[in-house]
C-alpha cells in the first residue's frame, strides 16, 4: 500500500497564487488554528466565480471534480477526488440550522490569513468558523463549537 503523494502546503500555496477566493473551513482549519482535533479530509467554501480556477489548480494535484462548474453551482457543492478528498461548498450564502445566514463575501472580508512559512492560507474569522459549524449541528460540530469558543476566549 502506497501513501498519498498529496502535498498540502503546495496545494495551499497554489490556491493563494491563483488568487482564488477560497476559505478553508471545517476541522482542517481548526487543526491549523491549533485546535486538537482529527480529520481525514479538506473542506473549502469557494466564491462561485472561482470554481473553474480552483478546479484548474486542483488538476495539478490529481484532484478531479465530481461535477462540472455549472452543475456544482446549481447543486451548491461538489467534491474533488484523488489521493485526497476535498468537499467544496459553492454558495453565495449559507444559513445555520436556526436560520442565521452567512454570506461568502462577508466571511471573505473578515477572513484571517495564516502564515504557514512556505504558504499563506485563508480561513474564516473565528466567529464565522463557528457559524459554519452551526450549518449542520451534528454532535461533532457541537463539540467543535465548544473548542472554537474556548480558543476565542484564549485569544
Amino acid at each position: 500500500m502506497e501513501g498519498s503523494t498529496f502535498d498540502e502546503v503546495a496545494f495551499f500555496r497554489a490556491v493563494a497564487a491563483a488568487g482564488v477566493r477560497a476559505l478553508l473551513i471545517g476541522r482542517r482549519a481548526m487543526v491549523l488554528l491549533g485546535v486538537p482535533v482529527m480529520t481525514a479530509d479538506y473542506d473549502y467554501w469557494l466564491s462561485i466565480d472561482d470554481v473553474e480556477r480552483f478546479n484548474a489548480l486542483a488538476r495539478a494535484f490529481e484532484l478531479h471534480p465530481t461535477h462540472p462548474p455549472d452543475a456544482a453551482r446549481a447543486r451548491g457543492r461538489y467534491v474533488l477526488e484523488g489521493d485526497e478528498h476535498v468537499d467544496v461548498l459553492v454558495a453565495r450564502r449559507q444559513s445555520t440550522r436556526d436560520g442565521v445566514p452567512l454570506a461568502f463575501d462577508d466571511a471573505w472580508a473578515r477572513r484571517e490569513t495564516l502564515d504557514l512559512g512556505d504558504a499563506t492560507l485563508a480561513v474564516p474569522s473565528l466567529d464565522d468558523l463557528i457559524a459554519t459549524k452551526r450549518w449542520s449541528m451534528r454532535p461533532r460540530d457541537l463539540a467543535d463549537i465548544e473548542l472554537l469558543e474556548a480558543l476565542r476566549g484564549a485569544r
